[in-house]
């Protein structure tokens, strides 16, 4: 008898998951056909979803006194960051994911008495962590824009730390996506163990920079709305497909 339950319970985890890997290639093939919209709405769609119940934390990166890179039109990291990690919110929430945001607003997180920039800045990523590491999520996405003096480069790139074998998973499924649904970068995940937030987080966790502000054409589809859409839709396939895609 007890063979026959533990049969059972495996034949209905298989077809669970084979439920959730079809509903999350099919939500994959609807972005690619352009169907952004994503009302998943029905909490039983939700129930099935790859992403349903999932916890994740978006962080957009810089905020406040701090800007981050500037294009030399006056584009502003911080302002694009923010943009890009609400439309992916968005994505995320219509797939039933619950997601957490470090910040929402044109703000750091470091408090309102604290001088100095670096002062300021070392407070903000403290904070960012413990948001991270006490939030319970299961992945965190960081969103930032590159700048380079040499103003050639171009390209979104994901960076992982080496301490948790599945940022990599993440990291290389979330570029892959980038590539396709940007096409305009060859760019692969990389490691990089020295950014701080990542060094930090006990959950899997990436670091994607969207792009190069100091690459004209590239800056300015970064300050376009569509653009800023498709670049959040990449980033939520890549989602999709860490948690759909046959392990590596």
């Amino acid at each position: 008898m007890v063979r026959r339950m533990n049969t059972t319970f495996s034949r209905m985890r298989i077809r669970r998951r084979l439920v959730q890997v079809i509903l999350g290639l099919t939500m994959l093939c609807c972005l690619n056909m352009g169907t952004i919209g994503l009302h998943v709405g029905a909490g039983s769609a939700h129930a099935l979803s790859p992403l349903a119940g999932k916890v994740v934390v978006l962080d957009p990166g810089h905020g406040g006194p701090d800007g981050g890179a500037v294009s030399p039109s006056g584009l502003v990291e911080k302002a694009v960051a923010l943009q890009v990690a609400q439309y992916l919110r968005d994505y995320l929430q219509q797939a039933g994911a619950l997601v957490r945001m470090t910040r929402e607003t044109d703000t750091d997180l470091a408090k309102a008495k604290t001088r100095g920039y670096s002062r300021r800045k070392t407070e903000d990523l403290m904070k960012r962590a413990r948001i991270v590491n006490e939030s319970q999520a299961d992945i965190l996405i960081s969103i930032h824009l590159n700048s380079f003096p040499n103003p050639r480069y171009s390209g979104a790139q994901t960076f992982y730390c080496s301490k948790l074998e599945e940022s990599r998973k993440l990291a290389s499924s979330v570029q892959q996506e980038l590539i396709a649904g940007l096409a305009n970068t060859k760019r692969m995940a990389k490691q990089f163990d020295d950014i701080f937030l990542l060094n930090q987080s006990r959950i899997p966790a990436v670091l994607v920079e969207i792009g190069f502000l100091s690459h004209a054409k590239e800056a300015q589809l970064l300050a376009e709305p569509e653009y800023q859409k498709k670049v959040a839709a990449s980033i939520y396939r890549g989602i999709l497909r860490y948690y759909t895609a046959p392990p590596d």
